[in-house]
């Protein structure tokens, strides 16, 4: 990348981000601050395959922060990590050698000081720099925190002036840099949707995702929530495509402290899950096997409109995630809700159902605005060994689905190997089963073909698919 002669090294005594700060130097708890924390954690998510949710939820567990620190520490995190191919192109223009070449505690020191000056307007530049030098000064000495200093202050001097790829030369790298996506998913968004639709999802898969809350209606109404929000002030909206559930105008919000949740009045689930899991349509007394069940979202909406009658069997591969069905459960006060392990590829039960339920193993690229670390976890290949996964699910359900019964398949993504072809395969290799219009459950404005999907760019919700399956002999 040309950074247009921007790389000059600058020694400017008078430059506010030319010095380390003396406080952080005799602050013993300044590598356990929040920016040493995003930097730690930032380190262990390239090392690891652990979600960035799970090392988030696991810093602030263990450290002291007040509620703004926490606030900080998760918009830095999740913000590097949405913006890092951005991020590193700015970078490699402007580092003095090789950036590529760097430790990754270097790059990523660079990467929350560079997100904070390019992103958050309300951090002044010496916070935003002078922590993630001094980070690198302790690990790394004197002469790299002194290189470290220097390229970012050069970048912020000559911010507005950074060249980006034209577009004209390549649109693919150029949405790759502009929106921070792997190039494999820029090309295939764009085979897929077209420029126009392809640029509107990459851009409302980046944004900042509101939280939403669906009302648990076997304990109380979504008018009594709703009153409840606003004594508490809390920003929110109606979702247009279900009634019950509430979108939170307020990102951070600690949801998890409020009484309406610990009381088991709310949980958290996008509008699109609770929408697949309406499609399967249950019905009192029924008996369903939800085979891929964790954490138990999809198992909670079947239950509670089930009434707390018949049996939703929540089955899971992984013991260790069999906990949080069991405690969903419990705070929503559903007993009707029977926690199994078991593999979906291969299990089979001695009575059928009337419903199975599979929210398959999938890409998850339908959830990007939520889990931004997806985009740099996944690889292209993994779409079609998930989709070989999800046949086999597909398959084996056929054997726990009662005549006259439905299998609901379901994902959490956008791609037409994990979705349609999907259903085209089985309904080619099944012709005991035919296909269940999904606009005879949901509004026909998130159903096409026949099937519920949904897609960020159009209605700002996660993007999902499910199809509904009967068995007719």
């Amino acid at each position: 990348m040309e950074n247009n002669n921007l790389d000059e090294k600058v020694t400017n005594s008078n430059d506010k981000c030319n010095d380390i700060s003396e406080n952080n130097k005799e602050n013993p708890d300044f590598m356990t601050g929040v920016r040493a924390t995003a930097i730690k954690i930032l380190n262990r998510f390239e090392r690891s395959d652990s979600y960035l949710e799970k090392l988030i939820d696991k810093a602030i567990k263990d450290s002291k922060f007040n509620e703004m620190d926490t606030a900080l520490l998760t918009e830095i995190v999740y913000g590097v990590i949405r913006w890092k191919a951005k991020l590193d192109y700015v970078l490699v223009g402007f580092y003095f050698g090789d950036y590529l070449k760097c430790l990754n505690v270097v790059k990523n020191a660079m990467r929350i000081a560079l997100y904070q000056i390019m992103f958050l307007d309300r951090i002044p530049l010496y916070a935003a720099v002078n922590e993630s030098v001094e980070y690198v000064k302790r690990i790394q000495g004197e002469k790299t925190a002194g290189i470290v200093n220097a390229v970012l202050r050069n970048i912020a001097r000559n911010i507005d002036n950074i060249r980006y790829p034209e577009r004209e030369e390549d649109l693919v790298y150029h949405l790759a840099v502009m929106y921070s996506y792997p190039r494999w998913i820029v090309k295939r968004w764009l085979d897929y949707f077209g420029e126009t639709n392809a640029e509107k999802m990459l851009f409302t898969s980046n944004r900042k995702p509101y939280i939403t809350l669906r009302v648990n209606t076997f304990k109380t109404t979504t008018e009594i929530v709703v009153s409840e929000l606003k004594k508490l002030n809390v920003p929110f909206f109606i979702s247009p495509y279900y009634p019950n559930s509430l979108v939170i105008r307020k990102p951070r919000l600690n949801i998890s402290s409020l009484p309406l949740f610990t009381d088991g009045l709310v949980t958290i689930q996008d509008t699109s899950a609770t929408l697949a899991a309406l499609l399967a349509n249950p019905q009192p007394g029924q008996l369903i096997y939800d085979m891929c069940a964790a954490p138990g979202g999809k198992s909670f909406v079947l239950a509670e409109i089930m009434k707390n009658t018949g049996k939703v069997v929540a089955i899971d591969k992984y013991n260790s995630k069999l906990r949080f069905i069991e405690e969903g459960a419990k705070r929503l006060g559903l007993e009707n809700i029977e926690i199994r392990s078991g593999d979906a590829t291969n299990l089979i039960f001695e009575v059928p159902g009337d419903i199975v339920f599979l929210d398959v193993p999938c890409s998850g690229l339908g959830t990007i605005a939520k889990n931004p670390d997806i985009k740099w976890k996944r690889e292209r290949e993994d779409i079609y060994k998930l989709a070989e996964i999800q046949k086999t699910i597909l398959k084996n359900a056929t054997k726990n689905v009662k005549v006259g019964g439905a299998i609901v398949y379901s994902t959490c993504t956008t791609e037409p190997e994990e979705n349609e072809e999907n259903i085209e395969w089985f309904l080619k290799n099944f012709p005991n089963f035919k296909l269940d219009p999904a606009e005879n459950y949901i509004s026909d404005k998130l159903c096409e073909n026949g099937f519920l999907k949904t897609l960020p760019f159009k209605h700002y919700i996660d993007g999902a698919f499910a199809a509904r399956l009967i068995r007719i002999e």
